[in-house]
């Protein structure tokens, strides 16, 4: 199984990376910055108008340009279904 990947902004440098998703919810997305021991864990969380993911890894800030709505979208299709076809995700 490949590891989902999204792709991020260090707003200083303006450069774009990379990054390991390890759980994604429409209130925050874990993600892994880096390899092996130098790898660090950030979590990306909703702007205040809900524009875009933001957060903050050794002092530099991240953002993933992806709206709230569109997360929610993105994760109710994925979603598994339960019983009565309600989302298990909120």
């Amino acid at each position: 199984m490949e590891d989902e990947k999204i792709t991020v902004v260090a707003t200083d440098s303006e450069l774009t990376m990379e990054v390991v998703v390890l759980s994604k919810s429409v209130h925050a997305i874990k993600v892994l910055v880096g390899e092996g021991v130098h790898s660090v864990t950030c979590d990306l969380i909703p702007t205040s108008t809900g524009r875009a993911y933001a957060g903050s890894v050794m002092g530099r800030e991240l953002v993933y340009a992806k709206t709230r709505d569109e997360m929610q979208a993105e994760l109710g299709s994925l979603a598994p279904k339960g019983k009565g076809g309600r989302n298990f995700i909120n």
